[in-house]
């Protein structure tokens, strides 16, 4: 009689799910870095191109509004593609449009060589969560979404230091370069790992409402929007409310931003496998956790003690970074049988908080200072969790 052994098919399973995971975060790391890379390089940018740097920072914002009006259409013209092809397709937009961006000779081409990659921008995030619950067993959206954004948070602790310090030692073109070679080994490796994932979805069932008719995906968009907005509007101006309000400069400045990005990693991980089981619980936590950051922050403003200051930046950093993944698998849940509709509806509402959010911070910092926009976000995530509690269906755990 003879034996076979072979190693237990789940392990196989998982080692391969964790890589492909891995390779989907790797493309959120290299989106987001791509899309805040003038934030970074803002002042080699312009000195370069002979511009004001407020001129510069209108890159950011123009690349959400390309996002906002492109991602729904795209989603839509992709549907019947097979996932792979698609994710492949804006990794190849990304790379094209960063390479575009290194060679331009000036500020109009660098925006119109950027309107590329922001238009898969939105198509990208619309799919990559969803392609990543396709790779895990069923009931896990939110862990596989948490194992996405973990590129993302990644992007804020080292990709972001990092476009800003090869800018400086390099130029700002070689850095952008450098992405675009990024996005190239990326997709490279999604192509060699990533299944074709053909596009099937099921039909929808007769009383199941489309994304637009759906109150609960609806209802967490607008959620969504307000929640970003309230985020956006300070994070847009955390360098001067780190050194003005909290009473952080020089050395330590570049250190209490490592620790917001570096505590969005560590609690990320601390929640992957909690999401899936207590969604509602853990998105009220963390928007209570906002709120009572941008409360102590509040109060820095006229006094509050450094330390208090420095912790309550950190917790807004472990929050801010967790709370995406918990609100996109919520999303999916919403409208489980057109999950990337779902997603391309919440991805717009993102864009369309990040460009109120930086609008209205700065319109509320130009006539009444920091003080007032930390305290306008304290508001607005006030009013985001008040929704959450007064819509709990739309979290289904």
């Amino acid at each position: 009689m003879h034996l076979t052994l072979t190693a237990p098919a789940p392990v196989e399973a998982r080692r391969g799910a964790a890589v492909q995971l891995s390779v989907l975060a790797a493309a959120a790391y290299v989106y987001a870095v791509a899309e805040m890379a003038p934030i970074g390089a803002m002042p080699a940018i312009a000195a370069d191109l002979h511009v004001a740097e407020s001129h510069v920072g209108m890159l950011t914002a123009a690349y959400a509004f390309v996002s906002v009006i492109a991602t729904v259409p795209l989603v839509r013209a992709t549907a019947h593609w097979p996932r792979r092809r698609v994710f492949l397709l804006t990794l190849m937009c990304l790379a094209v449009s960063q390479a575009l961006s290194a060679l331009s000779p000036g500020l109009m081409l660098l925006g119109a060589s950027r309107v590329l990659c922001a238009a898969t921008h939105g198509l990208m995030w619309s799919i990559v969560v969803p392609i990543g619950a396709r790779l895990l067993p069923p009931n896990h959206t939110g862990r596989a979404a948490t194992a996405v954004y973990i590129g993302t948070a990644a992007a804020l602790v080292v990709g972001n230091p990092m476009t800003t310090w090869l800018s400086l030692a390099w130029g700002w073109r070689p850095t952008v370069g450098a992405v675009a070679v990024a996005a190239v080994v990326v997709a490279l490796l999604a192509r060699l790992v990533l299944p074709p994932m053909p596009a099937d979805p099921p039909a929808p069932r007769p009383n199941q409402p489309g994304p637009l008719r759906n109150p609960r995906l609806i209802t967490l968009c607008v959620l969504t929007m307000i929640g970003v907005s309230a985020h956006f509007a300070s994070y847009t101006f955390i360098v001067p409310i780190v050194r003005d309000v909290v009473g952080i400069g020089g050395r330590d400045e570049t250190w209490l931003l490592g620790a917001y990005g570096v505590a969005g990693l560590v609690t990320m991980a601390m929640l992957a496998r909690v999401v899936d089981r207590r969604l509602f619980v853990t998105v009220i936590g963390s928007l209570g956790v906002l709120c009572l950051a941008f409360w102590v922050l509040s109060s820095s403003a006229t006094g509050t003690s450094v330390v208090v200051g420095v912790l309550a930046v950190a917790a807004w950093g472990a929050s801010a970074a967790a709370l995406p993944p918990m609100l996109q698998s919520a999303a999916i849940r919403t409208c489980a049988e057109q999950p990337e509709r779902a997603s391309a509806l919440y991805v717009t509402a993102f864009q369309i908080g990040i460009l109120l959010g930086s609008v209205n911070g700065g319109l509320v910092y130009g006539h009444f200072g920091l003080a007032a926009v930390v305290a306008t976000s304290a508001v607005l995530f006030a009013v985001t969790l008040a929704g959450v509690l007064w819509r709990r269906d739309t979290f289904p755990v």
